[in-house]
């Protein structure tokens, strides 16, 4: 299936789901920028833009990918200064790199610009223990995601 939207497109294979949720301006003016949900679990359909509500409904063999966009003015600043990571490892992940923590979890924060964007990559799995089980998984997602 894939799955485009805001500039960014997804190849996701059987067994994943995702949703694009676009950039808006909102009522009072300020800008929300895009947020892409991707999982190899049923996405609850009230999620926080890190994920909240999903990891709390993740097991083990579970993984959710977050890429949150951030303004423009972040684009190439120190914080967003490095390219996207081509893969992740195993020793990327810990249990204190959670934006919730949940029992078992963990998870991996990499800020990035591409395509002149300024994004953070948030990706928690449902058993910190035995993330080495979806780490393939992960990265071969990782690999099919374009951001324009």
């Amino acid at each position: 299936m894939i799955l485009t939207g805001a500039g960014i497109t997804v190849d996701l294979p059987a067994g994943w789901e995702g949703s694009i949720r676009p950039p808006a301006t909102l009522p009072d003016g300020a800008q929300r920028h895009s947020v892409t949900h991707l999982a190899n679990f049923p996405l609850p359909a009230v999620r926080g833009e890190y994920g909240s509500g999903a990891v709390d409904v993740m097991s083990n063999g579970d993984a959710l990918i977050v890429l949150l966009e951030f303004g423009p003015e972040s684009a190439g600043t120190a914080l967003f200064g490095n390219s996207r990571p081509p893969f992740l490892r195993a020793s990327d992940f810990s249990r204190d790199m959670l934006q919730q923590r949940v029992e078992g979890h963990g998870g991996t924060q990499r800020f990035f610009t591409e395509a002149g964007r300024a994004f953070c990559l948030y990706v928690v799995v449902g058993d910190y223990i035995d993330r080495v089980e979806v780490l393939e998984s992960i990265n071969h997602i990782l690999s099919r995601v374009t951001i324009g």
